[in-house]
């Protein structure tokens, strides 16, 4: 049985990390290849590099990017922005990247899902669905960086990426994205629930019981973080950070997932 992963995700904007709060007045905090440096020294879990500009600028990440990280790093990373065909997907993969990451071309055109599914296999797969709640206070999923509803119904958004051929899904809120106020625990457990993939939290982390209780309460497979990893004291100074191993032990706890089975079941 696999145990809970804790997992940083870096934002790639141009050729420079950036974190912003709540997808909007986004800064800049540093070289990517330095933080990939340091948390390959720290032995993360695994690594999550998205590109957020390449969408609206209709490209890919940066491939040669890519070789860099996986010329350094040990630990496994996946790499999403743009990716809208398997000649690019195959691309990133061959790279050195070990998952593609899916969020706009997945929910606009959800063919995308299962022809990278059928290419890679699902393990190499990941969804991101972008959860906003709207001024009455129902959770919907959006894209291109939280600015086009696609749907109100959360579970059924993501059990159709798993049905699709999705191997794992991310569920980011993007209302808690970059406060450090907490996950959005009652979401992350009902995606959860609904699916037999595993489920990535990611928003809102701003501490190590906050990792703790969505991988216990919110029965999240991964816990994900950007700005726990990035930032340092009330005034946010930029520090790449990562739990230890005896931090980590605690946060993993004893908990375990029905639906982290099914991830080694994709890898073997």
């Amino acid at each position: 049985m696999l145990v809970p992963r804790v997992i940083p995700v870096l934002l790639l904007r141009g050729r420079g990390l950036v974190k912003g709060v709540r997808f909007k007045k986004h800064v800049y905090v540093g070289d990517p290849m330095n933080a990939v440096r340091i948390f390959d020294d720290k032995e993360v879990d695994e690594l999550l590099i998205l590109d957020i500009t390449a969408t609206a600028e209709g490209r890919t990440p940066p491939l040669d990017l890519i070789e860099r990280v996986a010329d350094q790093c040990l630990m496994p990373f996946g790499v999403g922005g743009g990716v809208t065909r398997v000649s690019e997907a195959r691309d990133i993969l061959s790279a050195g990247a070990e998952k593609i990451c899916l969020n706009t071309a997945a929910l606009e055109q959800p063919d995308i899902v299962s022809r990278l599914a059928d290419a890679f296999g699902r393990q190499s797969v990941v969804v991101c669905l972008d959860v906003k709640k709207s001024w009455t206070g129902r959770r919907e999923v959006v894209s291109r960086c939280a600015g086009r509803k696609l749907s109100g119904d959360v579970a059924q958004a993501a059990r159709d990426m798993a049905a699709r051929g999705a191997g794992e899904l991310i569920v980011q809120s993007v209302d808690r994205d970059g406060t450090m106020e907490g996950y959005d625990i009652e979401l992350t457990r009902a995606v959860s629930r609904a699916v037999d993939v595993p489920v990535i939290a990611l928003g809102g982390a701003g501490s190590n019981e906050d990792l703790r209780r969505v991988l216990t309460e919110g029965e999240a497979a991964a816990a994900a973080a950007g700005s726990l990893f990035v930032f340092h004291g009330p005034r946010r100074a930029v520090l790449i950070t990562y739990p230890d191993k005896a931090e980590l032990e605690a946060i993993r706890g004893t908990t375990t997932h029905r639906n982290q089975q099914y991830e080694w079941d994709c890898a073997t």
